[in-house]
């Protein structure tokens, strides 16, 4: 050919696209599709810490200021001004460590639940998987759950040095409860946001359904009160049905790496017909890590539900938004 003169061929000989299938702009793969595309959910996730922070003099250091206001609350308040609490030993950091995981998993889900709304603009305008906006508030959830855990970890470094307990060491066994914890709430809020974000647009009164449920939960965990609590006031079966609650299994794990490590001989001193009932460990359920993995387990499933209910409502999105 010519210089100059135009090519007549068809696009799909110039360029070789004969082996490519034709397919629609916003066909998508669920959620396998959302982490093909990761730069995409890194600017979005980036997008929302900015927002969040856009027009402050302090910018992403509130993400201490807070937690650290927070735990300094709970250590004058129920660690000086009333003592122990029940019976426990480092009651600010029992009752923090449950904070840290409990607002992550209700960020997570709130968040979510809210996400298709709060991004109709974006929706609108691109041909994108959707599931990429309540996923990408759960990684924005987990990024200011970071400086929660510096806190607590600090605080629990500080309670060793300063204090007449031991130097707290995280241990391996404890760790990985407290990554079990984080690995539950993060997909049980995810599947849960996944699922609330469809239902959220068809009926705009959800979110503050959600909202109601949501602060219920930190008093169904055993953060402001010690586990043996439950075993004394919901005898047998309602106990039972206590601990089937994953929020109240993830709170026991991460209690288990960064409050347990903290106390001297016996975190937790409960009345002596208790202590009998509960033998070598009044602080958690017996079988925490057996118990974690089988809800961890669930949640996983309860996520590829999520995404299938996803599916089947997000047709109606656009027309709603």
């Amino acid at each position: 050919m010519s210089q100059g003169s135009a090519d007549t061929r068809p696009v799909a000989v110039r360029h070789d696209l004969d082996h490519v299938p034709l397919a629609p702009p916003a066909r998508s793969y669920g959620m396998l599709e959302v982490f093909r595309r990761r730069y995409l959910l890194r600017l979005m996730v980036r997008r929302e810490i900015q927002a969040r922070y856009a027009g402050t003099g302090f910018g992403l250091a509130w993400s201490y200021i807070n937690p650290l206001t927070r735990f300094a609350t709970f250590y004058v308040i129920f660690g000086i001004l009333l003592g122990r609490g029940m019976g426990l030993e480092n009651f600010a950091i029992h009752l923090f460590a449950g904070m840290v995981l409990l607002n992550y998993f209700t960020e997570t889900v709130t968040a979510g639940t809210k996400s298709l709304l709060s991004n109709k603009g974006v929706i609108g305008k691109m041909a994108m998987p959707r599931e990429m906006f309540p996923i990408a508030s759960m990684l924005v959830s987990l990024w200011h759950a970071f400086p929660q855990l510096v806190i607590l970890t600090i605080a629990c470094v500080l309670t060793g040095v300063l204090g007449s307990g031991p130097l707290w060491v995280p241990d391996l066994v404890g760790m990985g409860a407290a990554l079990l914890g984080f690995a539950l709430m993060a997909s049980l809020g995810t599947a849960l946001g996944l699922m609330f974000s469809c239902i959220n647009v068809i009926f705009r009164d959800f979110q503050r359904i959600v909202q109601t449920f949501i602060s219920m939960a930190q008093f169904s965990a055993p953060m402001m009160y010690p586990y043996w609590v439950t075993y004394d006031r919901f005898p047998g079966v309602l106990h039972d049905i206590y601990v089937l609650n994953p929020i109240a299994e993830a709170v026991m794990l991460i209690q288990r790496g960064f409050w347990y490590p903290t106390c001297t001989t016996e975190c937790v001193t409960p009345p002596p017909r208790i202590a009998e009932m509960l033998g070598d460990n009044p602080t958690a359920v017996d079988d925490l890590f057996t118990r974690g993995f089988v809800m961890l387990g669930v949640s996983v499933v309860l996520l590829f539900v999520g995404q299938w209910v996803f599916k089947r409502l997000e047709k109606t999105v656009p027309e709603r938004l």
